[in-house]
């Protein structure tokens, strides 16, 4: 599916950038927010945004770092807002999902959210606060108690177990969740690093490969979780 790049009013209006895509049939839909990595909304984003329109959903994709100053404050406050469990990223997403809502071709009962890395973290957070359907949270970041999770929608989570800094955090994942009686798929692929879902280019992404979270895209694990999207936000949002 194609994406569109457009830009959605925040809180006071102020425009933010976005991918967007959709079927271009009249029937109604459900919505899903696609939260981006630490790298920000980029192709890859944008080829991850269409895959989700392509499972029948409109998809958009904001990018958070969106604000005044330079990029590495912005990614800073960004990681800051998501340690502290609210700020600016968080009345972004509301934006972003309020617009989804508005959409003509949206069913605006029926809204996810997805995120992958940084976005993951986002995602599952996010999940917990606002009225979402399903969320799915890829190598992101998972509280350490079920405190922050309270009122958490059903979760669907990848992480890959060479990835030595999140690997843990899916096992916690899969714990606190089953504690609260939440429905939910998390999944650890063994011989997947971090970001085996992205084909993410440049020195970052390289530097991630060869450290400890065995950065790399792994194709068995991303078609594994591509059909595990498919069926749990199916189940719980419909098409």
């Amino acid at each position: 599916m194609t994406t569109t790049d457009i830009t959605f009013p925040t809180e006071g209006g102020r425009p933010m950038r976005a991918a967007h895509a959709a079927p271009s049939d009249s029937q109604k839909r459900p919505g899903v927010i696609v939260i981006h990595e630490i790298f920000r909304l980029n192709d890859d984003i944008r080829r991850i945004t269409g895959k989700v329109a392509d499972l029948g959903y409109a998809a958009l994709a904001p990018d958070l770092y969106d604000r005044d100053g330079m990029r590495l404050v912005c990614i800073a406050r960004t990681l800051m807002t998501l340690n502290r469990g609210e700020g600016d990223a968080f009345k972004d997403l509301d934006a972003a999902r309020k617009f989804l809502q508005q959409q003509p071709g949206v069913d605006a009962a029926r809204i996810g959210v997805i995120g992958f890395c940084m976005g993951g973290g986002f995602a599952l957070m996010y999940a917990a606060r606002a009225p979402l359907g399903v969320a799915a949270t890829f190598y992101g970041d998972v509280p350490k108690s079920t405190d922050q999770l309270r009122g958490v929608c059903p979760v669907l989570g990848g992480y890959g177990g060479q990835d030595r800094m999140f690997a843990a955090q899916g096992r916690r994942l899969e714990t606190l969740l089953t504690e609260m009686g939440i429905d939910h798929d998390v999944k650890v692929y063994e011989d997947a690093g971090h970001s085996f879902m992205s084909r993410n280019d440049g020195f970052l992404p390289w530097i991630g490969k060869i450290g400890p979270m065995k950065a790399a895209y792994n194709p068995e694990a991303a078609e594994d979780s591509w059909k595990r999207i498919e069926a749990f936000f199916g189940r719980h949002l419909g098409h």
